[in-house]
């Protein structure tokens, strides 16, 4: 049999599309998925735990990583810095498990240009009147913060050629489906194994 290599799954969508209960939902269903942890410069909160919820380092080391290209993405929030490590990400894939990366469409870019290789997919809310209701159901925006999530949800639509796959949203369950669909098709795509099969029967002549 051959040995695969885990896959990156990449999972981008506006603000209010479900993209957070779909990557909770897969990985409960799905022990062989592993959640990306990023690294942060910001202290700890109250309950938090390196290595599950973030690699937490200086501000020194951090820029250090940037410039040694240790890092899938990064981006700066305000003071702080925050980054996907390069190096546990590729350790795990190489042990042929699969990575769960929940990112916005600024890291998903930078990734692709660094892993190509990885499963892009974005969710798309039904419509953008549902997508609304879902922000103001939440109860967590003030009407300000509302009106520009739904702004930007538009522009962040218009994004979506750089992806590989979309989902319509509509129901959790059948959404975390069509995610296993893509995995189970992407594990049997002949580009990515075409010269390990030619290989592999070859060493049988």
């Amino acid at each position: 049999m051959l040995k695969r290599k885990g896959i990156l799954l990449v999972v981008s969508g506006p603000s209010g599309a479900g993209k957070g209960t779909i990557c909770k939902e897969l990985l409960k269903s799905n022990d062989k998925i592993k959640l990306s942890v990023s690294a942060t410069t910001r202290s700890p909160r109250t309950g938090e735990v390196e290595g599950v919820n973030y690699f937490f380092i200086s501000k020194e080391k951090f820029k250090s990583m940037i410039d040694n290209g240790e890092f899938l993405e990064h981006a700066q929030i305000y003071d702080n810095f925050y980054g996907t490590p390069k190096a546990s990400i590729i350790e795990t894939l190489d042990k042929g498990q699969d990575v769960l990366l929940e990112i916005e469409m600024q890291g998903a870019k930078q990734i692709k240009d660094v892993y190509p290789e990885g499963v892009f997919i974005f969710v798309l809310p039904p419509s953008l009147e549902e997508l609304k209701n879902r922000i103001v159901g939440r109860g967590t925006e003030t009407q300000e913060e509302i009106e520009k999530r739904f702004s930007c949800a538009y522009k962040e639509i218009n994004l979506i050629s750089d992806y590989d796959y979309f989902i319509f949203n509509e129901d959790v369950d059948t959404s975390v489906k069509e995610v296993e669909c893509i995995i189970s098709s992407e594990k049997n795509k002949v580009s990515r194994y075409k010269n390990n099969i030619i290989e592999k029967f070859k060493e049988e002549l």
